[in-house]
Order: structure tokens, then sequence, then C-alpha cells
């Protein structure tokens, strides 16, 4: 599947973690709606993850302009 030569370059490794905080920050949001049994909103745990989820999309972020260089 990988050639031997393959390597994560910033660009890719970026957008991965961009996508993956993404999709997670929705998911985390997703649960909580679709658990409406139970009350109490956000708690801390999912507050954590949430802030969690932002802070790899925002390193993200700043890995995409870095280019086709190595990981």
């Amino acid at each position: 599947m990988f050639s031997t030569h393959f390597t994560f370059s910033k660009r890719l490794l970026g957008l991965l973690m961009l996508f993956g905080g993404i999709g997670a920050f929705f998911g985390i949001l997703a649960i909580d709606l679709i658990d409406a049994g139970r009350e109490g909103g956000i708690g801390p745990a999912q507050q954590i993850a949430l802030a969690a989820a932002l802070v790899v999309s925002i390193v993200g972020v700043t890995l995409i302009p870095l280019g086709d260089r190595p990981a």
C-alpha cells in the first residue's frame, strides 16, 4: 500500500489533524445531543475533550502552510 519512500509531509499531517479535530469536536457535540435523556448538558470531561479537539485543529492549521517537508 505505501511505497518504501513514503513519509508524511507537514501538510498531510496538518490536514489529518485538522479534519480529525473537527470530526472529534462535532462528534462530541453529537453524542451530547443524541443522549437527550440525560440532564446536565456538557460536563467537565466533555469540555476538556472539546478543548483538546480545538487545540488539535489549531495545531493542524499551523502545519498546513509548511508544505511538503517531512514531518
